[in-house]
């Protein structure tokens, strides 16, 4: 019998072991890159004061903001375009760099053009406005060949470019804070722009050479249609992540963002590895919805929750260790930033299965409108609370957004899509219970004597009595399971 088109691409799914096996060499390497960065956090803390640390990362936070628009969302495309586009993967993916790039470029020339010499904009000098938008045209090819890779299970590859960012950028910020006289917020932005902007450069080429496509009306028609919709959710989760940084520093100053944001880097740490099983479970979820297997999303989905919040539990019990360790003791103050931003990281993490789905059905509409709602939310908490409770509110408004913004993507799942992919009661339940028993350790934190006893039981229950899921897991790894 000649197999349809469809029956082809049906069959030709990665088998269980090898998406995970990819995913768990994936998260180790997120793990380790960013520990690189945790690492080294001790010597920027005694390089630069809390200004200049607010400084370097406010620029980091509105490439953040632009990178939204100025890429157009075209990456939300990528993995439902490698469904649909198998044969020319590699074209498409040249083809919508080109449209980001050629859209991202125009910015530049007009934001040069209007901003007047001598000025500044966004509390920024003009040179500094320039790096960031010229950053901004060639920093989305690293995404897409991050994304390209990891759709291909090219894990190594995938690995390889977040290694070289990290390590060069780790070694260029240190040598110019240490040998190059003038001010260190501006020199720890030019260490963290060069290293990435060259690498970002190669994979615009190597993209290039690979696709040969420079325009394709398909393909930007595509692109477009589940991009352009994503841009308010873009712009509305930077809002939930990034505008209490801004309005921080409006009210507060720099040297309140140094503190907010020296704990929200140790809260970020999980985030990298959440966000790391997330990316790595994409692919798998694509396919095997596409296969109608939703039994086995389900089961192994559900192992993912289960761990998550664990992990999120000890990342917070161990948080005031890990400040005092790497941090000097004028930054000691940032571990109280910790426990929301888990928490937060954790509802990201259990949402972004119900967008997954959204986006799989290119539903990316409900995606945009659930954002901006949870977004207007937090802005209203944060302009409520930052200025009568400082900075550490800032976490916990943005935790109550995240949580609202779970609650929307489980009505539209549900309610609009009519799916059940997963024990959604369970998952709020596991949720809610996670986040009482974070704060309950955050108000642990000046007695440690009773904190870390008490997690090394629960995390010995945890393993004991979820010991077959843990097994099932460890057979899934070796790939024994699909």
């Amino acid at each position: 019998m000649t197999e349809t088109k469809e029956e082809k691409e049906r069959i030709e799914t990665t088998d269980g072991g090898t998406a995970v096996r990819s995913g768990f060499a994936y998260v180790l390497s997120n793990v380790l890159i960013r520990a690189v960065g945790i690492i080294t956090a001790p010597i920027y803390t005694r390089l630069l004061t809390t200004a200049e640390t607010g400084y370097a990362n406010n620029f980091n936070n509105y490439v953040s903001i632009f990178s939204v628009v100025t890429g157009l969302c075209l990456i939300y495309s990528v993995g439902r375009a490698k469904l649909d586009f198998r044969e020319d993967f590699d074209k498409y993916m040249s083809s919508i760099q080109t449209l980001s790039s050629a859209f991202s470029l125009v910015i530049l020339v007009l934001i040069m053009v209007l901003f007047p010499a001598g000025g500044t904009l966004l509390q920024f000098p003009r040179i500094v406005i320039f790096m960031l938008f010229a950053y901004l045209t060639v920093f989305p090819s690293i995404d897409y060949m991050q994304y390209k890779y990891r759709f291909e299970y090219k894990y190594r590859e995938n690995i390889a470019i977040s290694v070289i960012i990290t390590v060069t950028t780790v070694i260029m910020t240190v040598l110019l804070l240490l040998f190059v006289p003038g001010e260190k917020g501006f020199l720890k932005i030019v260490g963290t722009v060069v290293p990435g902007a060259a690498v970002a450069v190669w994979c615009y080429v190597n993209l290039v050479v690979k696709g040969k496509v420079f325009y394709n009306k398909e393909y930007w028609l595509y692109a477009l249609k589940i991009g352009l919709p994503m841009i308010p959710h873009g712009l509305a989760l930077i809002l939930l992540s990034r505008i209490d940084v801004s309005m921080i520093s409006e009210i507060h100053g720099f040297s309140a963002v140094g503190l907010y944001t020296s704990g929200y880097t140790i809260g970020t740490l999980l985030m990298f590895v959440t966000n790391a099983v997330g990316q790595a479970w994409l692919p798998y979820f694509n396919e095997h919805l596409y296969n109608s297997d939703y039994e086995l999303i389900k089961e192994k989905n559900k192992l993912l929750m289960i761990y998550g919040c664990a992990l999120t539990l000890i990342f917070i019990a161990a948080a005031p260790l890990a400040v005092k360790i790497l941090f000097a003791k004028s930054y000691w103050d940032s571990m109280w930033v910790v426990p929301p931003v888990a928490l937060g990281t954790l509802c990201q993490y259990f949402y972004t299965n119900y967008v997954n789905a959204e986006l799989f059905h290119k539903k990316t509409f409900l995606i945009a409108l659930n954002s901006c709602i949870a977004a207007v939310i937090n802005i209203g908490l944060n302009a409520y609370f930052i200025p009568r409770f400082g900075y550490i509110s800032a976490a916990y408004t943005t935790l109550a957004g995240y949580f609202c913004l779970m609650i929307l993507h489980f009505i539209a799942v549900r309610l609009i899509l009519k799916m059940k992919l997963y024990d959604d009661a369970l998952y709020f339940g596991m949720l809610i219970l996670t986040c009482v028993l974070g704060i309950i350790t955050a108000f642990l934190y000046p007695y440690p004597l009773i904190r870390y006893p008490l997690f090394i039981i629960l995390a010995g229950a945890l393993l004991f009595f979820r010991r077959k899921d843990l097994s099932v897991l460890i057979s899934i790894i070796r790939g024994r399971s699909s």
